[in-house]
């Protein structure tokens, strides 16, 4: 293996222009162990990227309503303004690890978080304009772009028998950012009380780990030559029709678990009469599960395979909202809290499994094409490698962009009804539509169908 300094095009540092992750002497000889330090700084890096992503999450519970002129719809509303611009930044982003390099990017990305952070600290006070605190929670959409470039980057690094493993591991330990700052404001909330005070101090803990998680990518990640000036891998993925299922069952999935994320503190508040103290009591929860369970589906679908775990997993996703709806009629909070902390675990199973289906399903077409065509098969599992990460890209900006459908949904409900029941029978409805989409594209016929670009016969059903 060897490493590099290298100085071309528009970026300088650490390139490794030899890697054969398939390779398994390459891989036990030291590859593992490069692999694996890029990934322990890539999820520290992500994890500060959810935090200040889900930032005004927390910051609206240390608003109240009389001082800031807010109201149910307007904090349903500013919420979501991070998870959409974090859905349109992830495809700039994707391609971003192409053009500078996963380290060097990972570098930008680390300390661009440290804008949305440093303006609410000096901004976020009574008597601010609604359209200022709508501008400040969209600048901090740059923290929803960390997770595709990160996925993007740590794709490359790791062979297809160890994807499930890896992309759950980064990935887990990126949404466990949601889980924490949530905790912070709760303690926070608990010892210095809400308003200003409570804002500074919360901005005050993640101000130096942004600075730390900057210095990290710098010192311990490296940039991969063989992904480098690949921009064209994302315009190709367009052109696959998997893509876009995938997409689809990703706004289910991840779709679901940030939407969640930004919404359940206001649900607890408006629909149980929560007050904010009470609601961050329990907001956490969710997340946290959800977090930690990701790598579990991406574990699990290297076992029993991707695609079936998905189409379990809506079944299962589609029982919770149920669950949610007959405790929001029995105005049940502890059956509600039940049944929303089942969305986030189902949440993040379905993430695991359906970024495992990623590589899995381009690898099995690839292996498909180099047996009918009888193209090179190294170079067609590079093209496998080239395509999953843009398709990671697509899907997760995609997927992101369900988070905002979700809180506008929230919305739109109490603002007709005040109840979010109308919202959760639409997220049924959505979660039956995907495990139908799964069984159709992936389990009803195991036996293979042909490509119609390459000719050959491929099945995705042991995906």
């Amino acid at each position: 293996m060897t490493v590099q300094a290298r100085s071309e095009g528009p970026v300088r540092g650490r390139w490794i222009d030899d890697w054969r992750p398939e390779d398994e002497s390459f891989w036990q000889g030291g590859g593992k162990r490069v692999a694996n330090r890029n990934l322990w700084f890539s999820v520290f890096s992500e994890h500060i990227g959810f935090s200040i992503w889900t930032l005004w999450s927390v910051l609206v519970l240390f608003m109240p309503n009389d001082a800031f002129g807010l109201d149910v719809a307007g904090k349903f509303f500013l919420v979501a303004m991070p998870t959409l611009v974090g859905s349109f930044l992830r495809l700039p982003y994707t391609m971003a690890v192409a053009v500078f390099g996963g380290r060097n990017w990972s570098i930008i990305a680390a300390a661009l978080l440290l804008v949305p952070t440093i303006l609410a600290a000096f901004i976020v006070q009574p008597g601010v304009s609604y359209t200022t605190l709508m501008v400040l929670a969209a600048i901090a959409g740059v923290g929803g772009g960390n997770f595709a470039s990160s996925m993007t980057n740590i794709n490359a690094f790791f062979p297809d028998r160890y994807k499930g493993y890896a992309l759950g591991l980064n990935a887990g330990g990126g949404n466990l950012g949601v889980a924490v700052i949530q905790l912070l404001g709760l303690l926070i909330l608990a010892t210095a009380g809400g308003g200003v005070t409570g804002i500074r101090i919360l901005l005050g803990i993640y101000i130096p780990l942004v600075v730390i998680a900057t210095l990290c990518s710098a010192i311990f990640m490296d940039n991969l030559s063989t992904v480098r000036n690949d921009t064209g891998a994302l315009k190709e993925a367009t052109k696959e029709a998997q893509t876009w299922v995938i997409s689809f069952l990703y706004i289910g999935t991840f779709g679901s678990f940030i939407g969640y994320s930004f919404a359940f503190g206001l649900v607890l508040q408006n629909q149980f009469g929560r007050t904010p103290l009470q609601a961050a009591t329990l907001t956490f929860i969710g997340p946290l599960l959800g977090s930690l369970i990701r790598p579990v589906g991406g574990w699990l679908s290297d076992r029993i395979g991707g695609v079936r775990v998905t189409f379990w997993n809506f079944v299962a996703m589609a029982v919770s909202s149920l669950i949610c709806i007959i405790a929001s009629g029995q105005q049940s909070l502890g059956l509600f809290v039940v049944g929303f902390t089942l969305l986030f675990i189902t949440s993040g199973i379905g993430n695991g499994s359906v970024y495992k289906m990623i590589p899995a399903i381009f690898r099995t077409k690839a292996l498909a094409a180099s047996e009918s065509t009888g193209r090179d098969t190294d170079a067609s599992l590079l093209w496998a490698r080239r395509i999953s990460g843009a398709v990671i890209g697509i899907a997760g900006a995609i997927g992101a962009f369900g988070g905002l459908l979700i809180n506008l949904a929230f919305r739109q409900s109490f603002l007709t009804v005040k109840s979010g029941v109308p919202a959760f029978w639409a997220f049924l409805a959505f979660y039956a539509v995907c495990f139908v989409v799964t069984y159709l594209v992936y389990m009803r016929n195991a036996k293979a169908a042909t490509d119609p670009k390459t000719g050959s016969t491929v099945s995705y059903a042991s995906v």
